[in-house]
């Protein structure tokens, strides 16, 4: 993404600040996964957002001084013989020449720059809670602040969170993002692709998992965007399983949810299939459910409609087909409202989607379901799950999980599915997978 993307998000933030404030906002650690090694590094979403920047130890910093804003960032100097082992780093003096900060530091003089940065300020915009050794230095600066009780000087008197303003920037989603979400959808429904023809009775989930994984890479794509879940017959059962350790045995559905990340954005597909290729009659019969419940959702997806509504039309489906299959018996409006389904979908049809897998953004604004509009980008996966040894139900339905999910994008008249080329019918997987 191009720096004046980056740019115009931090004049955004900077307007919705008000005057003599800072934001300020660490980026994220590099955890380690034992003794010297580390784990591959992720940078904060929201710190990618606003910088594009993807090293560690690193600080964002945001003034308005009445109603002039400047930004600078905190990161670690050039280290040439550092950089022969871990790489380059940018440094301070091309912080300010190539990504136009005003100002920049080294991270180590971060204690020693903060009470300049806080004088003359009178509100901060931080995340409490989330990063403890920044917390704690910012904390203790302003009680130092207080007990110098500088007389004329204009301190902090009150920190609010960073998050609303930030999280319902991120919610709406600019045409460069929807292209670039685009592209992480369509390197996932290859993938997905590549699954369904490889997959055969006594492989083992891991081996579905590395064809999803080498497709990926053969896109240039390594990484994902959530571990990724294959789950063959009762196993699906399990919502987030990631074992991924069990034979795949010939007659069982797997359900595979995989997703890739494209230049920090996620992309949250879920299909389910016959290990051998052609569905028994009572996985056809569930699948059908599943995927009429999903196909009632979608239709609901447009601006104006508000967010349960797709919900509540893939659970009407999802409830009348099992009262079709005497799965559940009863009144469809009774059941739905004593929440009978819940024992075989227990839970949303969607989640917001973005740069995590499960993105910012509220469902509700003032206790009530938030309207949906253009840009904004969401998960839609109804579901089934029956488990082995469940009690009341007949034995031919038991250890099915069957998932479907695809990923949508509010327009100004509707909806577009983003990742619609991953086969979802019956009659497409079967084809797909007979070769």
């Amino acid at each position: 993404m191009q720096p004046q993307v980056f740019a115009r998000r931090r004049r955004e933030l900077l307007r919705q600040m008000p005057p003599d404030s800072v934001a300020i906002l660490p980026a994220a650690h590099h955890p380690i996964r034992n003794r010297d090694v580390e784990y591959p590094y992720h940078q904060e979403s929201d710190f990618y957002y606003l910088t594009g920047f993807a090293e560690p130890d690193a600080i964002l910093v945001l003034r308005k001084s009445g109603r002039k804003g400047s930004w600078g960032l905190f990161c670690q100097e050039r280290n040439r013989k550092q950089e022969q082992w871990t790489g380059e780093r940018l440094g301070t003096k091309r912080a300010i020449s190539r990504m136009g900060a005003d100002q920049a530091w080294p991270i180590e003089s971060w204690l020693e720059q903060l009470p300049d940065l806080l004088t003359g300020t009178q509100q901060i915009f931080f995340n409490l809670g989330e990063e403890s050794s920044i917390e704690q230095g910012l904390l203790r600066q302003l009680r130092e602040f207080r007990q110098r009780n500088r007389s004329g000087a204009v301190v902090p008197q009150t920190i609010h969170l960073l998050d609303p303003m930030l999280h319902e920037m991120r919610l709406y989603k600019s045409p460069a993002e929807i292209r670039i979400m685009r592209r992480a959808a369509s390197v996932t429904v290859a993938a997905h692709r590549r699954a369904m023809r490889a997959c055969s009775p006594g492989l083992v989930e891991s081996g579905l998992e590395g064809e999803i994984l080498h497709e990926f890479s053969s896109h240039g794509v390594r990484i994902v965007a959530y571990d990724t879940i294959v789950a063959g017959g009762n196993n699906a059962c399990t919502l987030h399983y990631i074992n991924n350790s069990e034979k795949l045995r010939d007659g069982d559905l797997v359900l595979v949810d995989a997703g890739a990340e494209v230049e920090g954005y996620a992309a949250d597909v879920t299909r389910t299939f016959p290990v051998n290729g052609r569905f028994t009659t009572e996985q056809r019969k569930l699948y059908e459910i599943v995927l009429a419940a999903q196909r009632a959702a979608i239709q609901q997806i447009r601006p104006g409609r508000r967010w349960d509504t797709f919900h509540r039309a893939a659970v009407r489906v999802i409830t009348r087909g099992l009262i079709d299959l005497k799965i559940l018996k009863g009144d469809p409006e009774q059941l739905i409202k004593d929440e009978k389904y819940k024992k075989f979908y227990m839970h949303q049809t969607g989640h917001w989607l973005g740069m995590d897998v499960h993105d910012v953004g509220n469902y509700q604004l003032d206790g009530k379901w938030r309207p949906l509009e253009q840009g904004m980008v969401l998960t839609v996966e109804p579901a089934l799950y029956i488990p082995k040894g469940v009690r009341g139900v007949a034995k031919k339905w038991q250890g099915i999980g069957i998932r479907i999910e695809d990923d949508v994008v509010v327009t100004d008249s509707g909806c577009e599915v983003l990742t619609a080329e991953a086969p979802r019918s019956i009659e497409e997987i079967e084809s797909l997978m007979a070769g």
